[in-house]
């Protein structure tokens, strides 16, 4: 069965130098009155940067005949296809120094033109970044270095269809250009979905998603996008990869496995088959308080050790809780919620606030659901959680550093983990800029043997010297995750912001095989150079 587009609605500007749409972020004022919230930012902030004020050159290759028709140079379109949406992009288009900026600004609409742009860019030693919905926040899509003579910038965004629906096997085909609302939108029609929700659900792909390994929606069980793909298409300089859709297979290692998370570096993920399900009906949430963060910690271990599998158990420490409006009394705030396509969700969300209240969490009830929600902890938090990508620009502009990193590891180490980041990158933070930082922690995923931790780090920057803070801050943070047994990244892939702890981190056997595999699909060198591997 094929899927027809639905509409998008109205047109909305995307930011080309911050988070999301341009008419979303804060004005000067809002900005001034969150500085004023963290002592030794500025005055007044940074004006809005504008294409104009940038030195874009005329592009150093031009693509033949036959490729034209795909292939742009706006100065507007290249600079939106310059960087991600890490905070070091922000400020470095709030400072007017974006980086390599791509000549060339590409979008195919199937396969063979993929093909086609690749053989083109091998030939000549063009650089190719596949780039989605640009939400990377760690160097996931931009070119960093000199070795190549131009460099394309391979937008998918117009390969956006679903393409067949198998309403028995409840899975899809979908093109990987596909925005999520896109793809929810499609989907929607046939009372299914792919339910996977990121924070950048809005402004990134599916193929994006499925390159960078992105978790989503669910808080246990299936927590990344890798538990949704059924079988993949993915376009190299040596030939397509296309596996074969199963439910599941034991056939030697698996195919998809190479290219999911490899972003970009190895071949363009093109479409996939994607296991679907019913839209949930019974739905429930709510809230717990803990005046200690270590029994709420004891809280979310045994419901995550439990059957119960909320779809949300995110636990947000005193900070963040304050940040988001969940809690203003210095309790941290587990947020649970439950849903379900067939059954009602209240006993399973009663069994985890006794679970709670027995490790001396207090409110909640096993009543509330959606429609009573909205003024409730939870909605605060749901509120803030989307609304803070704006709120991170904003506090840019007024020359704060604000820096994000989530990780993973056994909950033997969880304590310590959180520990030693809230005294290390505060006491770097402190040494860097002379002033204190706000460092808060959530869990965002949790498991039997472990958990997430999601930090955000705020602090007042150096004037101009806000990347060399956020380095600082980075290099300290990563040697503590290090050292603790912590992977460097959950689910915001490695990009080239995490390439150094993540060389150390893969065992040297995986890294030969990688880079065998680099040099046998992608003999040129020409795709996203420098993540992953050399």
């Amino acid at each position: 069965m094929s899927a027809t587009p639905s509409d998008p609605g109205p047109s909305r500007t995307r930011s080309w130098w911050g988070w999301g749409y341009a008419d979303a972020h804060p004005d000067d004022a809002e900005c001034v009155a969150m500085g004023a919230l963290l002592p030794g930012t500025a005055a007044r902030p940074l004006p809005i940067p504008r294409v104009a004020d940038l030195a874009i050159g005329r592009p150093a290759v031009t693509p033949p005949p036959s490729l034209a028709h795909l292939v742009g140079a706006d100065p507007d379109v290249r600079a939106a296809h310059a960087m991600g949406k890490a905070y070091r992009d922000v400020i470095r288009a709030l400072r007017g120094r974006p980086g390599r900026i791509p000549d060339l600004v590409a979008r195919p609409t199937d396969d063979q033109e993929v093909a086609d742009l690749l053989d083109w860019a091998g030939e000549r030693g063009v650089a190719v970044v596949p780039f989605g919905g640009g939400s990377s926040v760690v160097g996931g899509v931009e070119y960093r270095g000199d070795t190549h003579p131009a460099v394309l910038s391979l937008d998918l965004t117009s390969m956006d269809r679903v393409l067949e629906i198998d309403t028995v096997g409840r899975s899809a085909r979908i093109q990987a250009g596909a925005l999520g609302p896109v793809l929810e939108g499609q989907l929607r029609p046939h009372g299914l979905t792919l339910r996977h929700f990121p924070q950048s659900f809005e402004f990134s792909t599916l193929g994006g998603w499925l390159a960078t390994r992105a978790g989503g929606h669910y808080a246990t069980g299936r927590t990344h996008i890798d538990d949704f793909v059924q079988s993949m298409n993915v376009v190299t300089p040596a030939g397509v990869s296309t596996s074969w859709r199963l439910p599941a297979s034991g056939a030697g290692p698996s195919p998809d496995r190479l290219f999911l998370g490899s972003e970009g570096a190895l071949g363009v993920i093109t479409e996939a088959w994607m296991r679907l399900q019913e839209r949930p009906r019974h739905k429930a949430s709510t809230s717990v308080a803990f005046a200690e963060f270590h029994q709420a910690l004891d809280a979310v271990r045994a419901i995550a050790q439990s059957d119960l599998a909320p779809a949300n158990c995110r636990l947000l420490d005193s900070g963040e809780a304050l940040l988001s409006g969940a809690s203003h009394d210095g309790s941290a705030v587990l947020v649970l919620g439950f849903e379900s396509a067939t059954a009602p969700v209240h006993d399973r969300l009663a069994a985890a606030l006794d679970m709670a209240h027995a490790h001396g969490g207090r409110g909640g009830t096993a009543t509330a659901d959606r429609a009573t929600t909205a003024a409730s902890a939870v909605g605060h938090w749901r509120s803030a959680f989307l609304r803070m990508p704006y709120l991170r620009d904003g506090l840019a502009r007024m020359g704060a550093v604000v820096e994000t990193f989530e990780t993973a590891a056994t909950w033997d180490r969880i304590p310590a983990l959180i520990d030693a980041v809230r005294t290390e990158v505060g006491a770097v933070a402190l040494k860097a800029t002379g002033h204190p930082a706000t460092i808060n922690c959530r869990l965002t995923h949790v498991y039997p043997d472990g958990a997430a931790p999601y930090f955000t780090v705020a602090v007042a920057g150096r004037p101009g010297e806000e990347i060399e803070v956020w380095d600082d801050i980075k290099a300290v943070a990563g040697d503590v995750l290090h050292r603790h047994r912590a992977t460097i990244t959950h689910h915001h892939a490695v990009g080239r912001d995490h390439r150094p702890s993540y060389d150390l981190q893969r065992p040297e056997p995986f890294a030969k095989v990688l880079r065998a595999a680099k040099a046998a699909l992608d003999p040129h060198h020409i795709l996203n150079p420098g993540v992953l591997i050399d």
